[in-house]
C-alpha cells in the first residue's frame, strides 16, 4: 500500500524512496517496531499531532498503536566475549526456526556478526540484519537502520 508519495508498506515491511530505506522482518510480528521507525522518519515533516505515514501504515497493518505508546530505550551493549560453537549453534538454530526465504537466510553472515547478550537471549547484528534469538529477524539495506531498530526493541512482545 502506498502511504506517502515514496513510502510503500507491505505485509512484512516497508520501502521508502525518500530515505532510500527498506526494512523487512521475518519470524515473530515486529510491525510495532516498523511503525515506530516510520513515525520517527516522518515526524520532522509532519509534526507531533498527526504523522500521516504512521497512521496509514498502522491502519494497513491493523495495529492499535498510539504514538504515546512508542517507547524508546537506549540499547545497552553487552557483547559476548567469546563467539564459541555453542553461541554459534544457538544463533544458527534461531535463524533456521524463522520462516524466511532461503535467499534471505543465506545473506545473513553470522560469522561476522556482532553478538550481544540480552535478558531474553542473544542478539546478532551485521551491516544488513538484526537477529534476536527469540525469533525476530530484521533485514535492511542501510546500516543506519540498525540503530533505528535497536532503539525500539523494548516494544517487542515479551521484551
Amino acid at each position: 500500500m502506498l502511504c506517502e508519495e515514496k513510502l510503500e508498506v507491505f505485509e512484512n515491511g516497508f520501502e521508502d524512496g525518500k530515505f532510500n530505506l527498506r526494512i523487512e522482518f521475518y519470524g515473530k510480528d515486529a510491525r510495532k517496531i516498523l511503525l515506530a521507525v516510520i513515525r520517527e522518519l516522518y515526524l520532522p515533516d509532519y509534526g507531533e499531532e498527526y504523522v500521516y505515514p504512521f497512521e496509514c501504515a498502522r491502519d494497513f497493518w491493523g495495529i492499535p498503536l498510539e504514538a504515546e505508546e512508542i517507547r524508546v530505550e537506549e540499547f545497552r551493549p553487552n557483547p559476548v566475549k567469546f563467539l564459541n560453537r555453542s553461541v554459534r549453534n544457538r544463533l544458527e538454530k534461531a535463524l533456521e526456526s524463522i520462516d524466511a526465504p532461503e535467499e534471505v537466510k543465506e545473506a545473513i553472515d553470522l560469522e561476522r556478526a556482532e553478538v550481544h547478550k540480552l535478558g531474553k537471549g542473544l542478539l546478532a547484528m551485521g551491516k544488513n540484519f538484526v537477529l534476536l534469538e527469540e525469533g525476530y529477524l530484521f533485514v535492511f539495506n542501510k546500516p543506519s537502520a540498525r540503530e533505528l531498530i535497536l532503539k525500539y526493541l523494548g516494544m517487542l512482545d515479551g521484551a
